[in-house]
């Protein structure tokens, strides 16, 4: 029994690619790579990664025996983003939650975004004290401002304020918020999970139900409450890049936001369930792109439905029912996998190698920083 465990381990394996300068891949050196590489994860822990978050220089994996980092670069202070200096094992919980809910944090606190009622930064792991006496359920990570989720559903939020990413503000000056608050405009619905990315904050509800706040991604003008969008779709999945969204609905994918990697013109039958679906908005001007705030959808990718999406600054990454992986979108520093550094229109297939030919949706995860991206086969 164990041989046959230790050679279904063997079998599995995690790679990643995209931007490297400084060390967020992972595989031992500080280049890009343009092509899927091995993620150098100690062999006790191959196989047995169970989630992956990835920043703008950095990456952390939570494996079922410990929490790995690597890379260490934040803009203007790189010596505190993961408290140390290379790849490393880490003997306490950084940047997660722990099994009571306890949350700790580490990193650039510039913005307040650390929730430590002061704009330090910190160099290694503390316990927010805003939430010592709470139960954290959830959390999601923008540029430069966090939101938390509780377990008795209530949504905190903190650091930058400017796009109202952080829920309303005390006056239209307000910068930043260094203590987490509350942010009401909720209806009564329960909150499964918080999202962000840039300056965009998003949460589902158990219906299906999206809200948005923060810099627009849907109309002209930023939000500082959470507003429903899309009322009549069930979505499942929500991945939120700096000017683009995907949502995920009945296995199929759309697209939301100025995205000037992936100027998509729907096709004359996607525009008819666009507009039976009420979805259409009004242009944005929130980005040099010319690109519309239009949900549209994205093509079948051959015949199958999607499983899950991952979004970074201007890229993105699906995986199909079958197990099959697509990146698209910006691609210069090879983020996409396919061996070049050229932007790509629509999903295009990343060859993981033999040792992906036995995933399925199941077993297989993908991940994107700002501008790289990780695989994890579990199969």
């Amino acid at each position: 029994m164990e041989k046959a465990a230790a050679e279904e381990y063997e079998e599995t394996w995690a790679w990643t690619w995209g931007a490297g300068t400084d060390g967020q891949l992972g595989n031992g050196g500080f280049q890009d790579h343009h092509l899927p590489q091995p993620l150098l994860l100690p062999p006790p822990c191959r196989g047995r990664v169970s989630f992956v978050a990835g920043g703008g220089a950095h990456a952390i994996a939570l494996t079922r025996i410990d929490l790995y980092c690597s890379a260490l670069k934040l803009s203007s202070h790189p010596e505190y983003e993961l408290g140390m200096q290379e790849t490393e094992r880490i003997l306490y919980p950084q940047l997660i939650i722990s099994a009571s809910g306890q949350l700790f944090m580490c990193g650039d606190g510039s913005f307040g975004q650390l929730g430590t009622g002061d704009n330090q930064s910190r160099n290694l792991p503390f316990e927010v004290p805003f939430f010592t006496s709470k139960h954290v359920e959830n959390l999601a990570l923008g540029m430069r401002h966090s939101l938390v989720l509780l377990k008795d559903n209530s949504v905190y939020g903190f650091g930058s304020a400017r796009r109202g990413q952080v829920g309303k503000s005390a006056s239209k000056n307000q910068k930043f918020y260094n203590i987490p608050r509350l942010i009401d405009g909720f209806p009564n619905c329960k909150i499964l999970g918080l999202y962000a990315n840039g300056d965009h904050s998003a949460a589902l509800d158990e219906s299906g139900q999206l809200y948005l706040w923060g810099r627009t991604l849907v109309g002209e003008r930023d939000d500082d409450q959470p507003r429903a969008a899309f009322p009549s779709m069930s979505i499942s999945q929500v991945a939120l890049g700096w000017h683009h969204a995907l949502v995920l609905s009945g296995g199929e994918l759309y697209t939301i936001g100025a995205y000037r990697h992936q100027k998509h013109t729907p096709t004359l039958s996607e525009n008819a369930v666009v507009q039976q679906l009420n979805l259409t908005t009004t242009s944005s001007t929130h980005h040099e792109s010319s690109s519309k705030s239009n949900l549209e959808k994205v093509p079948s990718i051959e015949g199958e439905q999607v499983a899950q999406i991952a979004a970074g600054t201007e890229h993105s990454a699906l995986v199909t029912g079958s197990g099959a992986l697509f990146t698209w979108g910006w691609g210069e520093h090879g983020q996409l996998g396919l061996g070049d550094t050229c932007d790509q229109v629509v999903p295009q297939r990343v060859n993981l190698g033999d040792r992906s030919s036995r995933s399925s949706a199941s077993s297989l995860g993908v991940y994107c920083g700002s501008g790289f991206t990780v695989a994890v086969s579990l199969a």
